[in-house]
């Protein structure tokens, strides 16, 4: 039997799927329900205000959303930040900006070690070659 602390609220737990504990796991859906309700009574709430309505901070209002048991498509002013530069967004973990960035980073950095590999492959072949004509 595997015994952990609950990351929400620090009570020792048997470990399960979720990684939290029964009553968190209750206290959660509750905050859920409370949202959806709220979300479906007030189509243009923010963030904020459905956070402050519900009493449900926005980190979990958040993961709601990106588990997909909220969805924002009927709620216009729904918004999250992007998990790099906190702008809002509406889908995804990243805006398109940080999302370019980061692909154009992985890309330059393919690049240089590919540029790295090339010059590490010709200096190896250099010295193979020599080991060839030694009779090694």
């Amino acid at each position: 039997m595997n015994l952990d602390n609950c990351p929400r609220c620090g009570k020792l737990f048997i470990m399960n799927v979720r990684g939290i504990c029964q009553n968190c796991i209750k206290a959660i859906e509750i905050e859920y329900e409370r949202c959806v309700k709220h979300i479906r009574e007030n189509k243009g709430i923010h963030m904020h205000e459905l956070s402050e309505a519900t009493e449900v901070s926005v980190k979990q209002i958040t993961t709601f959303i990106r588990e997909g048991r909220i969805s924002i498509a009927n709620a216009p002013n729904m918004t999250y930040p992007c998990e790099v530069c906190g702008i809002p967004i509406r889908e995804g973990h990243m805006c398109d900006s940080c999302r370019t960035r980061l692909t154009k980073d992985l890309h330059q950095a393919v690049r240089e070690s590919s540029n790295q590999d090339q010059s590490n492959n010709m200096g190896s072949g250099t010295y193979s070659a020599i080991d060839k004509l030694r009779g090694k």
